[in-house]
């Protein structure tokens, strides 16, 4: 008997095509299922592949897996466990189990594919199956009918290549096998008190489901794809879909769209050509492709003992020979995988392989290199020796020259930003590096569009690379923006001598001219308000992640408030101010807002307020009154943000239509605060570590500044286990209209409803 019983549902003997009113199951003497028409004795389905010997005593039995089983019994014991006569596994439906194999048995040539049903009340096979494609190189594919709709790749043997968000995790590990008797994939339960479950919907659509018991239902753990580029060829050949891009569609290096015309208005379905064809000359060679999907392997050739050297020169022996890679990229790399002829359906991601295409010797990476060292090398040896003395002249006047221009920018910086009524400290010496705009030019490839983070009132965010790989983020001041201005040089001042592993560091600035640049570290996973907010990523960070970035955010904040040289408020802090770096490490960001706080002093305030509709203390919103305590504030709504994946401005109770602080108020009194946490956390939470924080975050917003906790109290509550003081009731601050809104000068900005930064100007 199936002693999990949500499994149970999941076996199927077969899909009956039309109903069967009165049926009849029965286990023959030689261990075949028959189901029948009661009353008519119709056999309608026997299990056919079943011993066709004698049984002596046929046993069926329903797994806790969900697989019923047939078994020889002989006394109390079961004869071939591991190999019964017959069991349902080997009939695949439209859920895979945990322990069920999808791939191909090469020696009968049966293949295991689950295949959707007809409609969600019609469980006849449906118009897609899941499964592997054994033509070439082996890759799951899901099928639409006779058409391919999404195609997971080859198995790299780390993952398969098209699923980048297949990762080990604590829940369950995957297989690939592959031999001379059968090809498949199947993933088991490493805590078997877990329930999971992929189903394929009428829809096309494939879902990975876990049980939480905590809310009795199945809750979507992860869904294979969902973005415009996991759809099938979607750039055509040799073009390759990037979904950070705007249009996703690109030739590769090397290659030109085939219709142009037709390209230009997104249609991409022909894709792109080469820009100088082969002729199979000795000379021809490879470009090194990286962060790549591997192209479609139903035409490809592999050899699963080759090293890449070999494979390489299998790959130019052979004219037709497109492009090869490590069919295994675990460890150093073995395999060889061959491509022929076009290659289609590619798309790039940052955990994507490498690949190598056939090039000809014109368009090579490694002779154009070659060409420029060897040309310098020449010039050099060439050049007379009776112009060196003139050289070294030229040379020591440029450098002379450069410096002068060098220490006049700096003169320019100082004038700008020591003497400015902003700064609190202008006899304190700058100590900030000085980038050439010719570097940022570069870096950024001419400010390209396509390397465009984000944008706000202080200008554009852009990506860059410096000459030694070094990836920065730089923020661009608008030359129109007044009110940037104004932010650049705070931020320059507040945070030039700040250095924390929980704030993002100033790399340095640049001042030629009428631009304007700050100089930032990059971070690899962008803002935090990206994840949490977002129904896909949100599933990325789970209760340890959300928990280590609370508390990481409080260090930053307790640095500010306590332990740099001058007492700083943020007052901008809100869950879009906090970039990720590769690590899932917190820091918080832009202090274009931030004042600085002198000797004793606690507290000031302000006829013009700045600031982020939701995250604003009452006191700072009303009157202009700010403090630590007000950073505070912004922090207990960031924590609630947090564990709950809302926002707090734009949520409404249906029953109260209270505001997210609200909510968690009124829950928190009915001891009912669990119901808050984000339902993609499932079972990763730590309950006393999700009630301890909710319960921060509600002495964070308590309405008067002189409830609140400081920083060093936050930390100290969150890292311990005794009691903690009974919230008193939250400031729920009425948004009022606000005259001379300005957009949000947050770095790695992407289109954010319901939020609002805010300057508005106070009367005395």
């Amino acid at each position: 008997m199936c002693k999990q019983d949500r499994w149970c549902d999941s076996f199927q003997p077969t899909r009956p095509h039309r109903p069967l009113i009165i049926g009849e199951l029965t286990l023959t003497l030689q261990g075949v299922l028959v189901l029948q028409e009661a009353t008519t004795g119709k056999v309608l389905w026997s299990s056919a592949n079943s011993s066709t010997t004698l049984i002596r005593n046929p046993i069926g039995r329903l797994l806790d897996t969900g697989n019923f089983v047939i078994y020889e019994e002989a006394g109390d014991k079961m004869i071939n466990q591991e190999d019964p006569i017959w069991q349902s596994f080997n009939l695949m439906t439209d859920t895979l189990l945990p322990g069920m194999k999808y791939g191909k048995n090469l020696v009968s040539g049966a293949e295991m594919r689950y295949t959707s049903w007809k409609s969600y009340n019609n469980p006849a096979s449906g118009q897609f199956s899941y499964g592997i494609d054994t033509r070439g190189y082996p890759q799951v594919i899901l099928m639409d009918g006779p058409n391919i709709k999404f195609r997971g790749g080859p198995w790299n043997g780390l993952r398969y290549t098209g699923f980048p968000n297949l990762r080990p995790n604590n829940i369950y590990n995957y297989t690939f096998v592959m031999n001379q008797k059968e090809i498949y994939f199947q993933y088991n339960l490493i805590n078997t008190s877990s329930l999971m479950r992929v189903v394929l919907h009428p829809n096309g659509f494939i879902e990975r489901l876990l049980w939480v018991d905590s809310i009795q239902d199945w809750h979507l753990y992860l869904a294979p794809y969902n973005d415009q580029c996991d759809n099938y060829n979607v750039c055509g050949s040799f073009g390759s879909c990037s979904i950070d891009k705007s249009p996703v569609c690109e030739c590769l290096k090397g290659f030109e769209p085939r219709y142009p015309d037709l390209w230009r208005v997104a249609d991409t379905s022909h894709g792109c050509r080469r820009t100088i064809h082969l002729d199979c000359g000795a000379d021809e060679g490879f470009n090194k492709y990286s962060n790549i999907k591997l192209p479609d392997t139903r035409d490809s050739w592999y050899n699963q003992t080759m090293t890449l050297g070999e494979c390489k020169k299998k790959c130019k022996s052979n004219c037709s020979c497109t492009a090869y890679t490590n069919s295994n990229i675990s460890g150093a790399g073995s395999g060889c995988l061959l491509w022929f002829g076009e290659l289609i359906d590619i798309r790039t991601f940052a955990e994507g392989d490498t690949l190598f295409i056939r090039m000809p010797a014109s368009e090579l990476d490694s002779l154009k290199n070659s060409k420029s060292s060897s040309a310098r090398r020449i010039i050099l040896v060439m050049v007379p020796i009776m112009f060196l003395v003139l050289i070294i002249l030229v040379s020591v006047c440029l450098f002379n020259r450069y410096h002068r221009k060098k220490h006049h920018r700096q003169g320019t910086l100082r004038n700008e930003l020591e003497h400015d009524p902003v700064s609190r400290s202008g006899n304190e010496e700058l100590e900030l590096p000085l980038f050439g705009l010719s570097t940022l030019l570069k870096a950024t490839n001419n400010f390209s569009v396509n390397n465009i983070l984000g944008e706000g009132g202080f200008g554009l965010v852009y990506k860059g690379v410096l000459e030694d790989g070094e990836e920065i983020a730089v923020k661009r001041l608008a030359k129109t923006s007044t009110q940037g201005l104004d932010e650049f040089k705070n931020e320059v001042i507040s945070i030039s001598k700040l250095q924390h592993r929980n704030l993002v560091k100033l790399l340095g600035c640049c001042i030629e001219g009428a631009e304007k640049m700050l100089i930032y570290e990059y971070m690899q996973n962008k803002r935090l308000d990206s994840f949490i907010f977002d129904h896909t990523q949100s599933k990325l960070l789970d209760w340890p992640t959300r928990y280590h970035i609370i508390n990481g955010i409080a260090r930053g904040l307790l640095y500010l408030h306590q332990d740099s040289r001058l007492r700083i408020v943020h007052r901008d802090l809100k869950v879009s101010n906090i970039l990720l770096d590769a690590n899932m490490n917190p820091k918080i960001s832009d202090f274009g807002t931030a004042r600085t706080f002198g000797g004793n002093q606690i507290e000031a305030n302000t006829n013009r307020v700045v600031g982020t509709y939701g995250y604003m203390a009452p006191e700072y919103a009303g009157d202009g009154i700010f403090s630590i305590k007000s950073d505070a504030y912004s922090f207990g709504v960031v924590v609630l943000e947090i564990v709950c994946g809302e926002k707090n401005r734009g949520f409404v109770n249906k029953e109260n239509r209270n505001n997210l602080i609200g909510h968690a108020w009124r829950l928190h009194n009915e001891g009912a605060s669990l119901q808050l946490v984000a339902k993609c956390l499932g079972e990763s939470i730590v309950v006393s570590q999700v009630l301890r924080s909710i319960h921060v975050g509600l002495l964070c917003v308590q309405r008067y500044p002189e409830d609140r906790p400081t920083m060093t109290s936050v930390i100290l509550m969150l890292g311990s286990e005794g009691p903690l003081p009974s919230p008193k009731e939250p400031g729920f601050y009425v948004e009022k209209s606000m005259q001379d809104t300005t957009r949000s000068s947050s770095m790695y900005d992407v289109s954010s409803s319901n939020e609002l930064s805010i300057t508005t100007y106070i009367g005395r």
